[in-house]
């Protein structure tokens, strides 16, 4: 079946829904882990399903590239290859063409993107075509239209130019999509700039996706403000009865900010990226736990946090494999940091019920931003 989008509640732009998958159900907000290489980065699928994820999502640029989409699809498809059997989100590779190619240099054509493989030079063309035929061999439960990613600093004329040909790679893609089990979001793109979000929203969802995602607002150098601008600037055009994903970000904070725009999914890598630099997520910001000050420190890394790691180690013996070089901390780190985002969406999702949602986003902000460590 395609997804079905339920919505529960909305008060304002705030939404509290349900999305209805071929592997299941899982509510909104929602906070996806990101598994590249169909793999969150050292930890299992019972370990996900024990943080109570809903959802992960696997990288079309990377699995092409290794072991490759045909390999994929003889093993039973991402779900059996992975063995994950709860619901999965495929992005289309555009990102990763613009941030990863070799010397990240490229050549855009109306065609697709000629560019240089990161892993050994090779040359290689992605269409749009081709993105989604990777895809429907992948069989995730969502797929992604592909489309260009424009850097921030792009001026009003290339963001224009470009958010026309993705809107015309949109369409190639749609026309190309071959998986009735599947389902396929479009992608709003157009930068920080009122009139271009709206053109790119009105005329995506004129070409009846299964939901829509707004672009365009983690690559490097973007501000916050440029941030939030694009989602108010795309939010209004999108349509109530289908999800909304903001892709590529996961700050507590800027989860909290999209919540309250009118977001239902997020994912990002930085939880398990930051675990691997001794970086934890914790109520008062975010904590180093290489600090020498944590030497001594036998308490877990929140008092109050369920995660299986606060449940069984300190912060004094975490602290000790990270400057052990010991692999096991950015595992335990990498636990606490998803969990912590994924029940961050549960507190607002229970907010949201209470009708309580600005007072939650208010003293979570006030106590986030209280101290840095």
């Amino acid at each position: 079946m395609k997804i079905k989008y339920e919505l529960i509640k909305k008060d304002g732009n705030v939404r509290l829904g349900k999305l209805h998958t071929n592997h299941g159900t899982f509510d909104t907000p929602m906070f996806m882990p990101v598994g590249t290489l169909a793999n969150v980065k050292t930890l299992v699928p019972e370990e996900l399903k024990e943080m109570n994820s809903g959802i992960v999502l696997c990288n079309t640029y990377h699995l092409w590239l290794r072991p490759g989409e045909d390999i994929v699809k003889k093993a039973g498809g991402l779900h059996k290859f992975m063995n994950y059997d709860g619901p999965i989100l495929t992005d289309s590779g555009g990102f990763q063409v613009f941030s990863l190619a070799k010397n990240k240099k490229k050549d855009i054509t109306e065609e697709g993107v000629h560019f240089k493989s990161h892993i050994d030079g090779t040359n290689l063309l992605l269409t749009p075509e081709k993105s989604i035929e990777i895809q429907n061999k992948l069989d995730s439960d969502i797929a992604m239209s592909f489309d260009e990613c424009p850097p921030a600093s792009a001026s009003y004329d290339y963001l224009k130019k470009s958010l026309e040909r993705t809107l015309r790679w949109a369409k190639r893609g749609k026309d190309a999509f071959n998986n009735e089990n599947q389902s396929l979001f479009g992608i709003v793109q157009g930068g920080p700039i009122e009139d271009l979000r709206k053109y790119s929203a009105e005329e995506t969802v004129k070409m009846d996706f299964d939901g829509y995602s707004i672009g365009g607002v983690a690559n490097d150098g973007e501000s916050k403000e440029d941030m939030y601008k694009a989602i108010d600037y795309s939010i209004p055009y999108l349509p109530e009865d289908k999800p909304r994903y903001l892709m590529g970000v996961g700050e507590p904070i800027d989860i909290l900010e999209g919540v309250s725009r009118g977001i239902d999914m997020f994912d990002c890598v930085l939880p398990t990226r930051i675990a691997r630099h001794g970086n934890v997520f914790t109520r008062e910001g975010r904590v180093n736990l290489r600090n020498a000050k944590f030497k001594e420190d036998f308490t877990p890394i929140e008092n109050n946090c369920d995660c299986y790691t606060c449940k069984h180690y300190t912060k004094a013996y975490i602290r000790h494999l990270l400057v052990s070089g010991e692999q096991l901390a950015g595992r335990l780190l990498s636990i606490h940091n998803i969990r912590f985002l994924i029940k961050e969406t549960e507190e607002i999702r229970e907010a949201i019920k209470n009708d309580s949602f600005e007072d939650y986003k208010q003293d979570f902000i006030n106590k986030y931003e209280k101290k840095t460590k």
